[in-house]
């Protein structure tokens, strides 16, 4: 559970969504980047394939490399030749065409179901191949695939990692005879929605560790919120904090030991972090405010936190060994849901004025704050884990939806579901290589 709070009183809201279980999400983009990077995505050869694939490669990359707001990718009806090879590259007719890069492919079967994807990133200006792969990959995992695909070109021509083959997770529900809560995990576009849990109670805050194997999260299964842990392939779950009162806003700590949550055992809702081993806890903020919504610092030595102490909700920094509190926001009457960059130089927050509340940035060392986003009630910002976007929910009319927006403000886009309300947005960590 998480305490929203909402100037001028404090609010607990237990945000209540209604949704369909089986509707997709799909990527809508809203706002582009002019200057762009141009680069042209041929579709693969599928031509000695005898079954046809359940996914187009191609579409996904290219679709991937539109969402970063880096790129722009030329439409498919516009391409002047569709070459599979580098050396069946003409560079002047692409140079013409207006593309700087472009991804020729090429897919063959190795064995049922198995099979190898080729594909080659061409400069066009300078005439020469940037890089070149051959991928295994099973049928089931092809959109995955495209994702790597993505990851590896992304980081080829920009110099930074990619998080295309990462994944987010969400809360949405759906309402048939009663309502039921489902706790669900995705690829970052949207596909391969896989339920983790089901209730007809409320889940929320869910919280990936830093391996991603599992998911840490507020249940009301038992008539009041408790903090369970579940690792994702086994579905093993635990439940980790339940003691009376508040047990809410789970967040992991950097080396995956540690959760720092809030807890109400005491009277107030404080910051506490909990041993998941030994079950220690210890207490970091003493307040009649209420201190939410922890999240830790990059090298797990801090702990960033919202409280209304100053009289209204603004983010706070303490040691997460304990010890006095600092004031961090000064800049509007709100700040709250922080959410910190990879590097630790940024915080994206949850800043409101006037009654509207929108998804902002502030870098810490300068203490500059911008606003990212144009919406009136956005809410729980989360860094991708290569610090270039910010995942958050937004509501439009009755439907809670989330969307990614850069972190310079320039591109965003929209995970759009026509049926349904999706909140408490989370932003998974790298994969774990095999």
């Amino acid at each position: 559970m998480k305490l929203l709070f909402k100037y001028p009183g404090i609010i607990l809201i237990l945000t209540l969504m209604s949704a369909s279980v089986n509707a997709a999400l799909t990527i809508q983009i809203t706002q582009g980047v002019e200057g762009a990077l141009p680069i042209a995505i041929v579709p693969f050869d599928t031509s000695r394939l005898d079954v046809e694939l359940p996914a187009d490669v191609a579409e996904i990359v290219a679709n991937d490399l539109n969402r970063s707001g880096i790129f722009k990718s030329m439409d498919r009806q516009k391409l002047p030749a569709q070459p599979h090879y580098s050396t069946q590259v003409l560079y002047p007719r692409w140079r013409t065409a207006g593309q700087e890069y472009l991804v020729v492919g090429r897919i063959s079967q190795k064995s049922p179901g198995q099979y190898d994807i080729e594909f080659q990133l061409l400069d066009v200006l300078k005439q020469k191949q940037l890089a070149g792969y051959r991928i295994p990959v099973k049928k089931r995992g092809l959109r995955s695939s495209a994702h790597e695909i993505s990851d590896l070109i992304y980081e080829k021509i920009t110099g930074t990692r990619g998080a295309f083959n990462t994944r987010i997770a969400y809360v949405r529900s759906q309402r048939d005879e009663a309502r039921k809560y489902i706790l669900q995990v995705a690829d970052t576009d949207g596909f391969n929605a896989q339920t983790i849990l089901e209730s007809d109670q409320p889940l929320m805050s869910p919280s990936w560790s830093p391996t991603g194997q599992s998911l840490a999260y507020v249940s009301f299964e038992n008539d009041r919120p408790e903090v369970f842990v579940q690792h994702l392939k086994s579905a093993r779950r635990s439940k980790i904090s339940g003691f009376n009162g508040i047990n809410s806003a789970p967040s992991w700590s950097p080396n995956g030991k540690m959760l720092a949550l809030v807890l109400s055992k005491d009277g107030n809702p404080d910051i506490y972090t909990l041993n998941t081993t030994t079950k220690r806890l210890t207490r970091l903020t003493r307040n009649r405010a209420i201190d939410t919504e922890p999240v830790w610092g990059k090298k797990g030595k801090s702990i960033i936190f919202t409280s209304d102490r100053s009289g209204t909700p603004q983010l706070y920094q303490v040691k997460a060994t304990g010890g006095k509190p600092k004031r961090i926001t000064f800049e509007g009457r709100y700040n709250a849901a922080a959410s910190i960059s990879p590097d630790g130089k940024y915080i994206t927050m949850v800043h409101g004025e006037r009654g509207q509340f929108k998804i902002a940035q502030l870098e810490i060392e300068t203490g500059n704050l911008t606003v990212l986003t144009d919406g009136t009630l956005d809410e729980s910002p989360s860094f991708s884990p290569n610090g270039k976007m910010i995942l958050y929910a937004s509501t439009r009319g009755n439907n809670g939806v989330l969307f990614a927006v850069s972190v310079d403000g320039r591109a965003k886009h929209k995970l759009s579901d026509q049926t349904g309300d999706i909140r408490e947005p989370v932003w998974g960590p790298y994969k774990l290589k095999n």
